[in-house]
C-alpha cells in the first residue's frame, strides 16, 4: 500500500505539507496566547491550509488543469474533512487520552502534532484527485 505513495509528487507533498504543518503548529501556540486551545487549533489549521494551498499549487500539482477557483473550492472541501480529523484527534488526545495515561508534559503540543500529521494520506489523495486533478 505504501509503495504507491512513494512518488516524487508525494514526496514534494510531504515537504510542502511539512512546512505548512510547521506553520500550523507554531501559529497554534501564538493563537493560544489569546484564545482557547480548541479555537487555536482551528485557526492554526486555517493558517496552515492557506500556506499548503499556495505551496501545493506552485510546487506539487503544477500540471493541474483545474481553474484556481475550482482548485480552491475542492481544497476547502478536502480540508474540511482534514480539519475535523485534526481537531478531533488533538482535543481527544490533549484532554482525555494523554491525561488518562498519566502524561502531563506538553500535552497540547504533543496532541496537536499528532492531530496535524494524521490526515496526510487522506489529504494527498483528495488533493491529487479533486483539488488539483491533472486529467
Amino acid at each position: 500500500m505504501l509503495k504507491g505513495f512513494l512518488t516524487p509528487q508525494f514526496l514534494a507533498f510531504l515537504v510542502t505539507g511539512g512546512f505548512a504543518a510547521i506553520v500550523n503548529f507554531c501559529s497554534r501556540i501564538l493563537y493560544n496566547l489569546w484564545l482557547s486551545y480548541s479555537w487555536s487549533v482551528i485557526l492554526a489549521y486555517i493558517t496552515g491550509m492557506i500556506t499548503a494551498f499556495a505551496l501545493a499549487k506552485l510546487f506539487v500539482f503544477k500540471e493541474s488543469k483545474n481553474s484556481l477557483r475550482h482548485s480552491a473550492l475542492w481544497f476547502l472541501a478536502v480540508n474540511a474533512i482534514a480539519v475535523l480529523q485534526t481537531w478531533g484527534i488533538s482535543v481527544l488526545l490533549a484532554f482525555h487520552v494523554l491525561p488518562s495515561l498519566g502524561i502531563d508534559f506538553y500535552n497540547k503540543e504533543l496532541a496537536h502534532a499528532v492531530g496535524v500529521i494524521f490526515p496526510v494520506f487522506t489529504s494527498y489523495l483528495g488533493h491529487k484527485h479533486l483539488s488539483f486533478k491533472q486529467e
